[in-house]
């Protein structure tokens, strides 16, 4: 269990994390979520006793991380794949952290064969590893003590759609063993096929605290609409607005439309005499609600680009 109680953390004026207060309850994969300078990364490394919170706390099965007695055996983390020496092989840096934590030698073969690298493998120095064979190593250095508590900073980042599957698969396992499996990512559908709760943050703040079903449940659901036509479809646009629909132009051809039903949509099209191509109900999922829930978080925007089908 993951236990954060008012956690703050400033920087000078810049408030990164703002009163968090959750639950991250074992047997069950939670997906981390926020745009970019949300305060994910800070919150996990004060999860982790990199940072000291400004104010609240974090605690690890009821204790802060500084005073886990054996912390490897309590706490497996990922948040840096990079962060092995450059002259090091991957089979060194997981007995160097094995020795350094009483964990016996044999333990790194066996959290080794977990995450698929070979004796080859193992055997490069880490400034020659992929970065899908970093995030490999790094999720063998969180497997090390066999934790009850595993932390992952963007663990399929890199990896290939087999590697993305693999950390699927493990992920779901090692909630199903009672652990408590915290994970961060962006890959919003990879989060919508593999976590089971939800913790979305913007701007430190949290925004939802859910099972990703009733977080998915709870976005809009969208009409796409198509035309070749481009003057009759403004012309949909124009009159969809005016009924209170929200409308967005997808492409030269195409609209997306929220709130208003997908029969309204065909009604008024063929009162406009606009042909369509297509009209469509489009379903509920993470990326909407997500872009939803984070619409006023988002630090970054760029203009929209063009057709994203």
């Amino acid at each position: 269990m993951i236990t954060l109680r008012g956690l703050t953390k400033r920087f000078g004026a810049t408030t990164a994390v703002d009163a968090l207060t959750v639950d991250i309850a074992p047997g069950r994969v939670t997906g981390f979520l926020g745009p970019n300078g949300a305060g994910k990364s800070t919150t996990m490394r004060m999860i982790l006793g990199l940072d000291r919170p400004t104010a609240g706390e974090a605690l690890i099965d009821g204790r802060p991380y500084r005073r886990l007695r054996h912390p490897l055996y309590e706490v497996g983390a990922l948040l840096d794949a990079t962060a092995i020496h450059p002259a090091r092989s991957g089979r060194a840096h997981l007995l160097a952290m094995a020795r350094s934590n009483g964990i016996p030698a044999r333990r790194v073969d066996e959290v080794l064969a977990t995450v698929g690298l070979d004796d080859r493998a193992a055997a490069k120095p880490g400034r020659t590893l992929s970065l899908g064979m970093g995030q490999r190593l790094g999720i063998a250095g969180a497997l090390l003590g066999d934790p009850p508590v595993l932390m992952f900073d963007e663990p399929v980042n890199g990896l290939d759609p087999d590697g993305v599957r693999w950390v699927r698969q493990l992920m779901r396992s090692l909630a199903r063993q009672g652990r408590t499996v915290f994970v961060s990512s962006h890959l919003m559908s990879e989060m919508q096929l593999t976590a089971d709760q939800l913790v979305v943050i913007g701007r430190g703040r949290l925004l939802a605290d859910a099972p990703i079903g009733d977080v998915v449940a709870d976005s809009t659901r969208a009409v796409r609409v198509r035309s070749p036509h481009p003057d009759g479809l403004a012309a949909l646009a124009d009159r969809l607005a005016a009924t209170g629909a929200t409308v967005e132009a997808a492409g030269p051809d195409e609209l997306t439309v929220n709130g208003v039903t997908v029969d309204r949509v065909g009604d008024l099209a063929y009162e406009l005499g606009v042909r369509l191509h297509e009209l469509s109900p489009q379903g509920a999922s993470l990326e909407r609600a997500f872009m939803e829930l984070t619409a006023g978080s988002v630090e970054y925007a760029g203009a929209p680009g063009g057709d994203d089908r």
